[in-house]
């Protein structure tokens, strides 16, 4: 185990190696299937050759991924969702921090007229996609993330 410093929220937490754990400094209500979704997570990691070491996902507010966005990305604009890989290498097991904004998920589900427990998987697996080396900084990679990040909303939900 090893301890680890948010300091935004200035809360130490407990790192279980080879595990996901969720963080909700904002609260959080459709997420009630954790552990499948956490199974689900695991299994897409480990059949892309990138199993998961540690994976923390903080679900948070606009202000705080604001922050995080100016200070550690230099970007001054609201995003749902922030990704950070800590791995020591791309071929390496996945060490990473999923940051999501749960205001603007919920803003985006409003404006696409999605649910937004739909929405809020579909950033979890935008993040877990670029751990896995998917991009969408152009407009042929966004496409193939956005059918990815499809597929994968329907093997979770087996629509």
């Amino acid at each position: 185990m090893q301890s680890y410093s948010l300091r935004w929220i200035s809360c130490t937490f407990i790192l279980d190696m080879s595990s996901i754990q969720f963080f909700f400094p904002a609260p959080v209500s459709v997420l009630q299937q954790r552990k499948n979704l956490k199974l689900f997570l695991s299994a897409i990691a480990k059949k892309n050759k990138r199993p998961i070491d540690s994976l923390n996902i903080i679900f948070c507010s606009d202000a705080y991924l604001l922050e995080i966005n100016r200070l550690y990305l230099q970007h001054d604009y609201y995003t749902d969702i922030i990704t950070f890989d800590l791995s020591p290498s791309g071929n390496a097991p996945i060490t990473a921090e999923l940051y999501i904004s749960v205001d603007t998920v919920k803003d985006n589900a409003r404006d696409l007229g999605v649910p937004f427990y739909r929405e809020l998987h579909r950033v979890v697996f935008h993040g877990l996609l670029h751990l896995l080396g998917y991009k969408d900084k152009n407009k042929k990679d966004q496409l193939l993330m956005r059918e990815m990040e499809e597929k994968l909303l329907k093997q979770y939900f087996k629509l």
